[in-house]
């Protein structure tokens, strides 16, 4: 797992840059998990994943997928040392024509989020049946390979924009079958302190498939008992590796990732938009509104912001 890097956005001619990298961004712990915990969550993971494999063989397209995986990514989370927070939202679009808000629609949807950390579609899929977009180079990852295609991940090679609307059609083709799917629109990870712009691209899917978009906020935070802390530790920015990143989380005691969930987004007249250059009106304006949704998510009153020193990774 040493091996594996994650590589700089700006090694991409299309990917947008974060300035975060593990040097900056990452703060000590707030609290420290003893030797014989560490030991205990990575043998928990370890044995999860490998339980996970004959389940991914077997799964398929089975409708019992969506619920498989939300248990696994759950069991996995509580192995890493996570705990998981869900919220509900309050959803307010003023001052715009474009997109109102659908509090009580079920059914299919593209949900967006904010993304942290490689821990981020586990956190998705532990809170909602969903199928997880992810980059082309974890389905290079031994086990992780098997495990993502099982829950039904889609992939996507961000060092070839040409590819891009193929990976489009795939989210379509599974928002049209009634599943939903979570996409990052930033293009690359940040360390939870701020986020980037969403990139309108993926909000197509939700276009052509005729499902709404639903924000998702999420964020780390550390509990000591007296206060929460934002945490940056699970963080997974510039040249950082993925076993730096297990070791990290492992060693942290009261992680908390906190999902808050805002009410769907729809266009108000979607037979608007159907000119190449009115589809990018709308793609945009999905953009920026859930966008705004996500940061709004991110502020928490009583939440500190980390102390002390930077550590290397």
């Amino acid at each position: 797992m040493s091996a594996v890097t994650h590589r700089p956005a700006a090694s991409s001619a299309w990917l947008p840059v974060s300035p975060c990298a593990p040097g900056a961004c990452l703060r000590a712990q707030a609290r420290t998990a003893g030797p014989l915990r560490r030991a205990a969550r990575l043998t928990g993971a370890v044995a999860v994943l490998i339980a996970g494999l004959p389940i991914a063989l077997t799964l398929g397209r089975t409708a019992r997928r969506g619920a498989v995986t939300m248990l696994w990514s759950r069991l996995l989370l509580r192995a890493l040392g996570v705990r998981l927070v869900t919220r509900r939202g309050f959803s307010f679009i003023g001052g715009s024509a474009r997109a109102r808000a659908v509090p009580g629609e079920d059914g299919p949807a593209l949900l967006v989020g904010n993304h942290v950390s490689w821990l981020d579609p586990l956190v998705i899929t532990a809170t909602v049946a969903c199928r997880p977009l992810a980059k082309v180079e974890v389905g290079r990852w031994p086990i992780v390979r098997t495990l993502a295609a099982g829950c039904g991940a889609l992939f996507i090679d961000r060092d070839r924009l040409s590819a891009l609307p193929g990976v489009v059609a795939d989210m379509t083709a599974a928002l049209r079958s009634g599943e939903s799917v979570a996409a990052f629109p930033e293009g690359t990870t940040w360390c939870g302190r701020e986020m980037g712009s969403f990139r309108p691209a993926v909000f197509q899917a939700a276009l052509d498939a005729g499902v709404p978009v639903r924000p998702v906020a999420l964020r780390f935070v550390e509990e000591t008992g007296v206060r929460a802390t934002l945490s940056t530790r699970p963080s997974y920015v510039g040249d950082d590796t993925l076993l730096a990143s297990v070791l990290r989380i492992v060693a942290t005691r009261g992680l908390v990732a906190e999902v808050t969930l805002f009410p769907a987004v729809r266009l108000d007249r979607p037979a608007a938009y159907g000119g190449r250059v009115r589809r990018g009106e709308a793609r945009a304006a999905l953009a920026r509104i859930t966008e705004a949704q996500v940061r709004t998510g991110l502020t928490r009153t009583g939440l500190t912001e980390p102390e002390g020193q930077a550590l290397a990774a």
